[in-house]
């Protein structure tokens, strides 16, 4: 009978330890600062479809990376991207073109696939250094040649600490 009571409180510190290392590593581990995703009507991006996102930085002391976020299908056109991503701070703007390559030589896409669909995240600031604290704006545009833009299906900004 005490051998059981005794293998019961084992058990019992043993979940008891697990469960607060769980907790440990959970508080541990950073948030991103922002990470959205929209969706895209019909999978049909038009030119004036901007995508706006809006956050805030409570630490400039702090390097920052920033990622395009993209969903697409299978029946994406293109082996590439073009955007244009406007950074704002509330006093000034600046626009920068980006292409992307989504697929190899061969057609195979670079994305993780999940069914029909490929997603990516895809650099666009490493190691950034905010300006200041406060409010901040990405806006992204598609700078293909067709308009809408057929089979995207998310797009989004992640702006995360950077390691």
């Amino acid at each position: 009978m005490v051998q059981k009571i005794n293998l019961l409180l084992n058990k019992k510190h043993i979940i008891l330890l697990g469960f607060l290392l769980m907790i440990t590593l959970f508080v541990g581990c950073t948030a991103s600062v922002i990470d959205s995703n929209v969706e895209i009507a019909n999978r049909r991006w038009t030119y004036r479809n901007h995508i706006s996102t809006v956050f805030e930085i409570k630490d400039n002391t702090k390097a920052y990376n920033i990622y395009f976020k993209l969903r697409h299908t299978a029946d994406y056109k293109y082996a590439n991207i073009f955007i244009l991503a406007h950074f704002k701070d509330g006093k000034k703007m600046i626009t920068k073109r980006y292409q992307y390559k989504l697929a190899k030589n061969d057609g195979e896409w670079l994305g993780s696939g999940s069914g029909n669909v490929f997603s990516y995240s895809l650099p666009m600031l490493t190691n950034y250094r905010f300006p200041r604290n406060g409010k901040f704006e990405i806006e992204i545009e598609q700078n293909m040649r067709d308009n809408p833009l057929l089979e995207v299906s998310d797009v989004g900004v992640l702006v995360d600490f950077a390691q």
